[in-house]
């Protein structure tokens, strides 16, 4: 339990009592990410319930992700502008590395979070307008779940890092159940779209991360908050394509 409470925590700022977490609590915590993410999926399925009978479709958009921004607090966002800095600065392995650390945001961070958002808001929009909430919740789901795949077969940056050991108790037995379930879900959601949307989704998150690891022969903590964004970001896109073909 408190390994999913500290999961909760770090992922999310959804007020909870303030606990004490172990170290092996923490690592455990992966084991408990896609979960998370299907809870943020269930809350933004309820924000679109909520404000699409009280306001126009653009604005509803524009309150249900500043919904979701206000969920995670900002954390993967930070992760993508960080990244956007190190890759978009063209330089040597090391100094991207150094770039991502700094913690002021340059202008290459700055429009790829401009982009980011404007481009989840114009998601919303659309999958609002086409009567496809359920994708709102699949979508965090899913980049949650390729998450703790990135922390599963990618090392890590730091061995005293915050990300270090995160990959100890996820297990092959425990990422068949994640993805079992996830395959379920997203038939039951939306049919074969849905087995279409996780695979398109995983196949291009796939190529990101190894842009990245080509990049940086590594991952970090930022790249992980990157990793989350962009499939969350490519689930909708794909999300409304796939809608309007096979719709």
């Amino acid at each position: 339990m408190k390994a999913f409470l500290a999961a909760l925590m770090f992922l999310t700022r959804i007020p909870i009592p303030k606990i004490e977490v172990s170290n092996t609590d923490w690592k455990k915590s992966p084991v408990y990410f896609p979960l998370i993410g299907l809870l943020i999926g269930g809350m933004l399925w309820l924000a679109v319930f909520l404000v699409d009978k009280l306001f126009l479709p653009p604005v509803s958009a524009f309150l249900i992700v500043f919904v979701w921004i206000w969920i995670t607090g900002g954390l993967h966002i930070d992760g993508w502008m960080d990244l956007a800095d190190g890759l978009g600065s063209n330089r040597s392995r090391e100094q991207m590395l150094e770039i991502m650390k700094d913690s002021r945001v340059g202008a290459m961070g700055v429009i790829a979070a401009i982009c980011l958002i404007a481009g989840k808001i114009l998601a919303v929009y659309e999958l609002v307008e086409l009567h496809e909430p359920l994708m709102l919740v699949l979508s965090p789901w899913m980049a949650r779940f390729l998450l703790i795949c990135a922390i599963k077969f990618w090392p890590y940056r730091n061995e005293a890092g915050l990300g270090s050991g995160l990959s100890a108790f996820l297990s092959y037995p425990i990422m068949l159940i994640h993805l079992i379930l996830i395959l379920v879900i997203s038939y039951w959601a939306a049919g074969l779209n849905g087995i279409m949307l996780l695979f398109m989704t995983s196949v291009l998150t796939l190529l990101f991360i190894l842009n990245i690891y080509r990049k940086l022969n590594m991952l970090t903590g930022d790249c992980y908050g990157a990793i989350v964004e962009w499939s969350e970001c490519v689930s909708l896109f794909l999300a409304m394509a796939i809608g309007r073909l096979m719709g």
